[in-house]
């Protein structure tokens, strides 16, 4: 247990304190994003009035997960010295009726469910495989997202 400690503790250490900053006009959804040296976009498609110039809110939240999962796992591995070439990580989003999910709390309205398949690419034994898997699960975005959150805004 000690190791994905000190995988996550290593992993959420190296992170940078960056600020997001998102810049929009109240006419569309465009919106210019900013996080240190990163510039990007993110946007709606067309058939919900955007303008497909970048991916959605929730596209992005789904990338920082599979990102977040890749580093993970491929930090442990090489840690280990375990030869793992490779990571692929898909992902997809949906809302579901709450009522169609045994295992959640929630029971009356929508709740959002996020598909991950991860794909392990090297020479990897069964123990090996099943330790990434279990690594993949404490990586520090998936903890946040599966942990209560408290955002606080405020109108400046």
């Amino acid at each position: 247990m000690a190791a994905i400690s000190e995988v996550t503790a290593a992993t959420d250490a190296s992170r940078e304190q960056s600020e997001a900053v998102v810049h929009g006009s109240s006419r569309g959804f465009l919106q210019s994003v900013r996080v240190a040296d990163h510039n990007f976009v993110a946007d709606e498609p067309v058939s919900s009035g955007g303008g497909d110039a970048g991916p959605n809110p929730y596209d992005l939240l789904i990338s920082a997960l599979g990102a977040c999962t890749s580093m993970t796992v491929s930090m442990y591995a090489r840690k280990k010295g375990w030869p793992l070439d490779a990571v692929t990580v898909r992902l997809h989003h949906t809302k579901v009726c709450a009522n169609d999910c045994a295992d959640c709390e929630t029971k009356d309205g929508m709740i959002d469910r996020i598909h991950r398949a991860i794909e392990l690419h090297g020479d990897l034994n069964e123990e090996q495989r099943t330790r990434l898997l279990a690594i993949a699960n404490k990586c520090p975005v998936h903890r946040t997202l599966t942990s209560e959150i408290d955002i606080r805004t405020r109108l400046v």
